[in-house]
Protein backbone atom coordinates (compact mmCIF):
# COMPACT_ATOMS: atom_id res chain seq x y z
CA UNK A 1 0.00 0.00 0.00
CA UNK A 2 1.59 2.92 -0.93
CA UNK A 3 1.70 5.83 1.59
CA UNK A 4 3.76 8.73 3.17
CA UNK A 5 4.65 9.03 6.89
CA UNK A 6 4.68 12.11 8.66
CA UNK A 7 6.50 11.94 12.20
CA UNK A 8 6.29 15.06 14.25
CA UNK A 9 9.31 15.63 16.39
CA UNK A 10 8.73 18.66 18.05
CA UNK A 11 7.11 19.87 21.10
CA UNK A 12 8.62 21.67 24.26
CA UNK A 13 8.54 18.17 26.49
CA UNK A 14 7.94 20.30 29.01
CA UNK A 15 7.14 17.19 31.39
CA UNK A 16 10.48 15.78 31.04
CA UNK A 17 12.56 19.04 31.86
CA UNK A 18 12.59 20.14 28.21
CA UNK A 19 14.40 17.02 27.44
CA UNK A 20 15.49 16.08 24.03
CA UNK A 21 12.64 13.70 23.51
CA UNK A 22 12.70 11.96 20.36
CA UNK A 23 16.45 11.08 21.00
CA UNK A 24 15.69 9.42 24.66
CA UNK A 25 16.63 5.46 23.83
CA UNK A 26 14.29 2.85 25.41
CA UNK A 27 16.13 -0.81 24.88
CA UNK A 28 19.35 1.12 23.32
CA UNK A 29 17.25 2.53 20.13
CA UNK A 30 15.83 6.23 20.14
CA UNK A 31 12.44 6.40 20.22
CA UNK A 32 12.10 8.59 17.17
CA UNK A 33 13.95 5.34 15.31
CA UNK A 34 11.64 3.02 16.54
CA UNK A 35 8.95 4.79 15.09
CA UNK A 36 10.85 4.75 12.15
CA UNK A 37 11.13 1.25 12.34
CA UNK A 38 7.08 1.19 12.25
CA UNK A 39 6.99 2.95 8.94
CA UNK A 40 9.69 1.73 7.46
CA UNK A 41 8.13 0.83 3.93
CA UNK A 42 6.64 4.25 3.46
CA UNK A 43 7.22 6.10 0.34
CA UNK A 44 8.34 8.92 1.45
CA UNK A 45 9.11 9.87 5.38
CA UNK A 46 9.20 13.28 6.67
CA UNK A 47 9.95 14.07 10.43
CA UNK A 48 9.04 17.77 11.62
CA UNK A 49 11.73 19.06 13.77
CA UNK A 50 15.13 19.65 14.55
CA UNK A 51 17.47 17.57 12.43
CA UNK A 52 19.19 14.75 14.21
CA UNK A 53 20.63 12.11 13.41
CA UNK A 54 18.32 8.69 12.26
CA UNK A 55 18.78 5.09 11.64
CA UNK A 56 17.54 5.13 8.12
CA UNK A 57 17.23 8.53 5.46
CA UNK A 58 14.53 10.98 6.08
CA UNK A 59 13.53 14.19 4.77
CA UNK A 60 13.28 17.23 7.46
CA UNK A 61 10.86 20.36 7.74
CA UNK A 62 10.47 22.82 10.27
CA UNK A 63 7.10 24.45 11.22
CA UNK A 64 6.37 27.93 10.79
CA UNK A 65 7.05 30.01 13.58
CA UNK A 66 9.06 26.75 14.74
CA UNK A 67 7.48 25.58 18.45
CA UNK A 68 4.08 26.70 16.53
CA UNK A 69 2.30 23.63 17.48
CA UNK A 70 0.88 19.86 16.35
CA UNK A 71 -1.62 21.30 13.67
CA UNK A 72 1.39 23.80 12.15
CA UNK A 73 4.07 20.85 12.28
CA UNK A 74 1.39 18.87 10.49
CA UNK A 75 0.97 21.17 8.07
CA UNK A 76 4.22 21.65 7.75
CA UNK A 77 4.77 17.81 7.38
CA UNK A 78 2.09 17.88 4.52
CA UNK A 79 3.73 20.34 2.82
CA UNK A 80 6.56 17.74 2.35
CA UNK A 81 4.28 15.25 1.23
CA UNK A 82 2.82 13.56 -2.12
CA UNK A 83 1.10 10.76 -1.34
CA UNK A 84 -2.83 10.32 -1.51
CA UNK A 85 -2.70 8.55 2.23
CA UNK A 86 -0.67 9.89 4.87
CA UNK A 87 0.52 8.04 8.28
CA UNK A 88 0.91 10.99 11.17
CA UNK A 89 2.49 9.91 13.83
CA UNK A 90 3.98 11.40 17.01
CA UNK A 91 7.77 10.53 17.42
CA UNK A 92 7.52 9.28 21.69
CA UNK A 93 5.75 5.70 20.49
CA UNK A 94 8.43 3.10 21.82
CA UNK A 95 5.57 0.01 20.97
CA UNK A 96 4.39 1.27 17.36
CA UNK A 97 4.82 -2.44 15.56
CA UNK A 98 4.15 -2.39 11.59
CA UNK A 99 1.17 -4.79 12.14
CA UNK A 100 -0.72 -1.67 14.02
CA UNK A 101 0.40 0.86 11.12
CA UNK A 102 -0.54 -1.49 8.40
CA UNK A 103 -4.50 -1.71 10.16
CA UNK A 104 -4.43 1.47 10.07
CA UNK A 105 -3.67 1.92 6.62
CA UNK A 106 -6.36 -0.69 5.42
CA UNK A 107 -9.01 1.10 7.74
CA UNK A 108 -8.05 4.95 6.22
CA UNK A 109 -8.05 3.21 2.56
CA UNK A 110 -10.89 1.25 2.24
CA UNK A 111 -13.28 3.09 4.44
CA UNK A 112 -15.47 5.70 3.53
CA UNK A 113 -14.65 8.82 5.66
CA UNK A 114 -11.13 10.28 5.86
CA UNK A 115 -8.87 8.28 7.56
CA UNK A 116 -8.60 5.97 10.67
CA UNK A 117 -7.12 6.64 14.12
CA UNK A 118 -6.06 4.41 17.02
CA UNK A 119 -8.26 3.88 19.95
CA UNK A 120 -6.27 3.06 23.02
CA UNK A 121 -7.54 0.38 25.87
CA UNK A 122 -8.92 3.71 28.02
CA UNK A 123 -10.77 4.15 24.62
CA UNK A 124 -9.23 7.60 23.84
CA UNK A 125 -8.98 8.11 20.51
CA UNK A 126 -5.09 9.00 18.99
CA UNK A 127 -4.76 11.65 15.90
CA UNK A 128 -1.29 11.05 16.17
CA UNK A 129 -1.32 7.53 15.82
CA UNK A 130 -3.43 7.26 12.70
CA UNK A 131 -4.03 7.28 8.90
CA UNK A 132 -5.32 10.25 6.71
CA UNK A 133 -6.62 10.89 3.47
CA UNK A 134 -4.00 13.53 2.39
CA UNK A 135 -7.07 16.17 0.54
CA UNK A 136 -9.46 16.50 3.62
CA UNK A 137 -6.48 16.94 6.09
CA UNK A 138 -5.04 19.60 3.81
CA UNK A 139 -8.23 20.99 3.59
CA UNK A 140 -9.37 21.62 7.40
CA UNK A 141 -5.44 23.27 7.66
CA UNK A 142 -6.42 25.70 5.38
CA UNK A 143 -9.73 26.62 6.30
CA UNK A 144 -8.32 26.96 10.00
CA UNK A 145 -5.52 29.06 8.29
CA UNK A 146 -7.99 31.55 6.86
CA UNK A 147 -10.01 31.73 9.68
CA UNK A 148 -7.13 32.35 12.12
CA UNK A 149 -4.45 33.83 10.07
CA UNK A 150 -2.40 31.12 11.17
CA UNK A 151 -1.85 27.81 12.35
CA UNK A 152 0.08 28.28 15.50
CA UNK A 153 -0.76 27.19 18.79
CA UNK A 154 -4.42 25.87 17.74
CA UNK A 155 -4.89 22.24 19.06
CA UNK A 156 -5.12 19.10 16.94
CA UNK A 157 -8.62 18.56 17.54
CA UNK A 158 -9.79 22.21 16.04
CA UNK A 159 -8.32 20.37 12.97
CA UNK A 160 -9.76 16.52 13.35
CA UNK A 161 -13.08 17.64 14.54
CA UNK A 162 -14.86 18.14 11.10
CA UNK A 163 -12.82 14.94 9.60
CA UNK A 164 -15.02 11.55 9.58
CA UNK A 165 -12.83 8.70 11.06
CA UNK A 166 -12.74 5.30 11.89
CA UNK A 167 -11.39 3.95 15.39
CA UNK A 168 -9.15 1.21 15.49
CA UNK A 169 -8.52 -1.10 18.22
CA UNK A 170 -5.00 -2.57 18.43
CA UNK A 171 -4.19 -5.99 18.73
CA UNK A 172 -1.14 -4.72 20.52
CA UNK A 173 -2.58 -2.20 23.58
CA UNK A 174 0.79 -1.01 24.08
CA UNK A 175 0.66 0.46 20.48
CA UNK A 176 -0.42 3.53 21.67
CA UNK A 177 1.70 4.12 24.98
CA UNK A 178 4.02 6.98 24.80
CA UNK A 179 6.35 8.60 27.11
CA UNK A 180 5.40 12.07 28.29
CA UNK A 181 6.90 11.83 31.54
CA UNK A 182 10.35 10.21 33.11
CA UNK A 183 7.95 7.29 34.53
CA UNK A 184 6.58 6.88 31.30
CA UNK A 185 10.14 6.34 30.09
CA UNK A 186 11.37 4.18 33.17
CA UNK A 187 8.24 1.94 32.48
CA UNK A 188 9.02 1.81 28.82
CA UNK A 189 12.51 0.87 29.30
CA UNK A 190 11.13 -2.41 32.04
CA UNK A 191 8.62 -3.49 29.67
CA UNK A 192 11.30 -3.80 26.83
CA UNK A 193 13.35 -6.34 29.07
CA UNK A 194 9.92 -8.24 30.33
CA UNK A 195 10.97 -12.33 29.39
CA UNK A 196 8.58 -12.23 26.57
CA UNK A 197 9.39 -9.73 24.99
CA UNK A 198 13.62 -9.07 24.93
CA UNK A 199 14.62 -11.11 22.56
CA UNK A 200 12.67 -9.89 19.65
CA UNK A 201 13.12 -6.78 20.70
CA UNK A 202 16.96 -6.93 21.11
CA UNK A 203 17.47 -8.74 17.52
CA UNK A 204 14.88 -5.79 16.10
CA UNK A 205 17.66 -3.34 17.57
CA UNK A 206 20.73 -5.18 16.82
CA UNK A 207 19.02 -4.85 12.69
CA UNK A 208 18.92 -1.88 13.12
CA UNK A 209 21.99 -0.80 14.28
CA UNK A 210 23.70 -3.24 11.76
CA UNK A 211 21.88 -1.61 8.70
CA UNK A 212 20.48 -5.25 8.01
CA UNK A 213 16.84 -6.20 6.71
CA UNK A 214 16.23 -9.75 7.71
CA UNK A 215 13.32 -12.21 8.87
CA UNK A 216 15.35 -13.70 12.05
CA UNK A 217 14.03 -17.40 12.90
CA UNK A 218 15.09 -16.51 16.86
CA UNK A 219 14.72 -20.29 17.80
CA UNK A 220 16.16 -21.68 14.24
CA UNK A 221 19.42 -19.63 16.13
CA UNK A 222 19.17 -20.46 19.28
CA UNK A 223 18.93 -24.50 18.41
CA UNK A 224 22.02 -23.81 16.59
CA UNK A 225 23.46 -22.69 19.55
CA UNK A 226 22.48 -25.05 21.88
CA UNK A 227 23.69 -27.95 19.71
CA UNK A 228 27.11 -26.51 19.43
CA UNK A 229 27.56 -25.40 23.03
CA UNK A 230 26.04 -29.09 23.68
CA UNK A 231 27.74 -30.73 21.38
CA UNK A 232 31.41 -29.24 21.00
CA UNK A 233 32.15 -26.65 23.90
CA UNK A 234 30.28 -23.74 25.15
CA UNK A 235 32.06 -20.68 23.38
CA UNK A 236 31.38 -22.87 20.25
CA UNK A 237 28.00 -21.20 20.44
CA UNK A 238 28.57 -17.51 19.77
CA UNK A 239 31.60 -18.45 16.83
CA UNK A 240 29.09 -20.48 15.34
CA UNK A 241 26.29 -18.35 14.86
CA UNK A 242 28.70 -15.89 13.48
CA UNK A 243 29.73 -18.13 10.81
CA UNK A 244 25.92 -18.98 9.72
CA UNK A 245 25.37 -15.46 9.60
CA UNK A 246 28.87 -15.09 7.40
CA UNK A 247 27.68 -17.91 5.40
CA UNK A 248 23.90 -16.54 4.79
CA UNK A 249 25.65 -13.28 3.63
CA UNK A 250 27.60 -14.83 1.23
CA UNK A 251 25.01 -17.01 -0.24
CA UNK A 252 22.27 -13.21 0.02
CA UNK A 253 25.34 -11.76 -2.28
CA UNK A 254 25.54 -14.63 -4.48
CA UNK A 255 21.45 -14.20 -5.37
CA UNK A 256 19.64 -16.42 -2.26
CA UNK A 257 17.00 -15.38 -0.58
CA UNK A 258 17.90 -14.14 2.57
CA UNK A 259 15.57 -15.64 5.45
CA UNK A 260 16.17 -19.08 3.42
CA UNK A 261 20.03 -18.62 3.39
CA UNK A 262 20.18 -18.41 7.15
CA UNK A 263 17.95 -21.33 7.65
CA UNK A 264 19.99 -23.73 5.48
CA UNK A 265 23.35 -22.23 7.23
CA UNK A 266 21.87 -22.98 10.15
CA UNK A 267 20.78 -26.11 8.94
CA UNK A 268 24.16 -27.17 8.04
CA UNK A 269 26.02 -25.93 11.31
CA UNK A 270 23.21 -27.63 13.25
CA UNK A 271 23.74 -31.08 11.75
CA UNK A 272 27.64 -31.02 11.87
CA UNK A 273 27.16 -29.99 15.94
CA UNK A 274 25.18 -32.98 15.97
CA UNK A 275 27.52 -35.30 14.45
CA UNK A 276 30.67 -33.82 16.08
CA UNK A 277 28.44 -34.51 19.46
CA UNK A 278 27.56 -38.30 18.77
CA UNK A 279 31.85 -39.36 17.97
CA UNK A 280 31.86 -38.29 21.72
CA UNK A 281 29.47 -41.56 22.28
CA UNK A 282 31.05 -44.74 22.92
CA UNK A 283 31.53 -46.49 19.29
CA UNK A 284 28.42 -49.34 18.60
CA UNK A 285 29.94 -52.71 18.57
CA UNK A 286 29.16 -52.76 14.58
CA UNK A 287 31.61 -49.44 14.34
CA UNK A 288 34.91 -51.56 16.00
CA UNK A 289 34.33 -54.47 14.02
CA UNK A 290 33.58 -56.27 17.18
CA UNK A 291 30.53 -58.55 18.19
Amino acid sequence: MTYDAIVLAGGAARRLGGADKPALPVGGRPLLDRVLTACADATATVVVGTRRPTARPVRWALEDPPGGGPVAALDAGLRATTAELVLVLSADLPFLDPDTVRTLLAAASRGPGDGALLRDPEGRDQPLVAAYRAEPLRREAALLAAEHGHLRGLPLRALTAELRLTPVTATDPLASFDCDTWEDLAAARARIREHGSVLEQWITAAKDELGIDVDVDITTLLDVARDAAHGVARPAAPLTTFLVGYAAARAEAAGADPARAVAEASRKASELALRWAAEAQPPHPEENGSG
